[in-house]
């Protein structure tokens, strides 16, 4: 069976990651940092596109990657309108709503450029992004908040969520789609999810609001105490959300948005290091019974992920809180890059229908 390479390229805040994929196998694999520095001069996150497409550009020349044998070019993808999961083709619609984002700023937008702008330099390349943060397939019941000028949104990690659920559901040999599931992204964000029969029909909003705390987010806070200070004349509202996403969760209480680092903190006898841990895991514990409400009960596995996962202090304080709801399985990192790999190489063999965005 022939298989395809495909280029997956997944822009992140401050680094951009690609790879070239001869069907699920890496061949090339490459981390580019970009500094502070090197990003000052960008008012907004879109301006940065020939930058960091012409570093693209030179690190797969540099590698002697033959560009004409990619049959698909994958982005991650951005804060788009909310979709359902699947891979979408890039148009021009996507690519006006990525350059005017409803959701917001993110450097994930960037994917879908990138990708659609090398694929038209290439002889038999299409361009697409798959299961991209704004994967929207709540419950309407998930919708409400507490007050209607606030719904609640879906944004999460749907691209390595959804890969984790159909690699367990694969290792088992059951469909993603018969299973129910709680998966949990441990990263810079905690997202939680309730993935009932294939969609994620309730999940804490983890880029700037929701759920536990994290490394570097403050999670959910108490609303009149945040809505005190926001009026106390201390902070900008620049600073604000800054403390919400960014500088909150471990960063605000440590100093640093490292997780090795709290947890050999915590282990050489740092108590408070230990207490902020321990908390950020209550927190996550919390969310995944809270999640097991939305299931009913009927929870098929509880599946941890991300890079904090690879930490088993952390993961066994989180085990030893949620065993009793259902089997646990570790899944330590987020292997984006082949997920989007993966994505791209389902629609070139036609094992999946490619989603046209409107």
């Amino acid at each position: 069976m022939e298989e395809f390479r495909i280029l997956a390229i997944n822009p992140g805040s401050t680094s951009t990651k690609i790879a070239v994929f001869n069907g699920a196998n890496p061949v090339f694999v490459r981390t580019i940092t970009h500094s502070t520095e090197e990003l000052a001069g960008f008012d907004k996150i879109t301006d940065q596109y020939n930058f960091r497409k012409e570093i693209i550009y030179k690190q797969l020349e540099e590698a002697g990657i033959e560009m004409d044998s990619i049959r698909a070019v994958v982005g991650r993808g951005g804060l788009t309108k909310p979709i359902p999961s699947g891979v979408y083709e890039v148009n021009e619609a996507m690519k006006h709503d990525m350059a005017n984002s409803p959701m917001g700023e993110h450097a994930s937008n960037l994917g879908g450029f990138i990708a659609d702008d090398i694929a038209k330099s290439l002889p038999n390349a299409r361009a697409f992004i798959a299961d991209p943060v704004v994967v929207d397939e709540l419950e309407p019941h998930a919708r409400v908040s507490g007050h209607p000028e606030f719904a609640r949104k879906s944004i999460f990690h749907a691209l390595n969520q959804k890969a984790i659920a159909r690699q367990h559901a694969k290792s088992i040999m059951r469909k993603y789609e018969d299973l129910n599931l709680i998966v949990v992204h441990l990263g810079g964000g905690i997202s939680v999810g309730a993935h009932r029969k294939g969609q994620v029909v309730d999940v804490n909003q983890a880029l700037d609001g929701e759920g536990p705390f994290s490394p570097e987010r403050s999670g959910t806070l108490p609303s009149a105490d945040l809505v005190r200070l926001c009026f106390s004349g201390k902070y900008t509202q620049k600073e604000i959300l800054t403390m919400i996403k960014g500088k909150g969760g471990m960063a605000a209480f440590l100093g640093t948005n490292s997780a090795y680092e709290v947890e050999q903190r915590a282990l050489a006898g740092d108590e408070y290091a230990k207490f902020i841990f321990e908390a950020m895991a209550f927190q996550v514990a919390k969310a995944i019974g809270a999640m097991s409400t939305v299931l009913k009960g009927e929870v098929d596995g509880i599946l941890i992920t991300g890079g904090i996962a690879h930490g088993k202090w952390f993961v066994n304080q989180v085990i030893e809180r949620v065993y009793k709801i259902g089997p646990v399985h570790v899944y330590p990192g987020e292997d984006e890059m082949r997920a989007l790999a993966v994505n791209g190489m389902m629609v070139l063999k036609g094992e999946i229908e490619v989603k046209e965005y409107k």
